[in-house]
């Protein structure tokens, strides 16, 4: 399954894109992946005397909409497919 991250979730996948392996899920529902992918990148602790610069992903995944290939998807129960593409959009800013 390819997993594409675009702006706030890249930076805070430190990545683009990934392929997850759906042999490695409890079930293949929009929810549990989004689960693996928060557990997959936990957020990066600062240094001493830095302060934490992007968001988590887990947190920009509670707040992003997605797309499975390419279609608006909003029940979190959906039923996944190995093929299939997951799009992570955070919210944008701007006018």
């Amino acid at each position: 399954m390819l997993i594409r991250y675009f702006a706030a979730a890249a930076a805070a996948a430190g990545r683009t894109e990934e392929h997850l392996d759906p042999s490695t899920l409890d079930s293949l529902t929009l929810s549990a992946v989004l689960a693996r992918l928060g557990e997959n990148h936990p957020p990066a602790e600062p240094g001493p005397g830095q302060l934490r610069r992007t968001p988590s992903l887990e947190r920009v995944l509670s707040r992003s909409t997605f797309l499975v290939n390419e279609v608006s998807e909003r029940e979190l129960t959906r039923r996944l497919a190995a093929d299939d593409v997951v799009d992570v959009l955070p919210p944008f800013a701007g006018g």
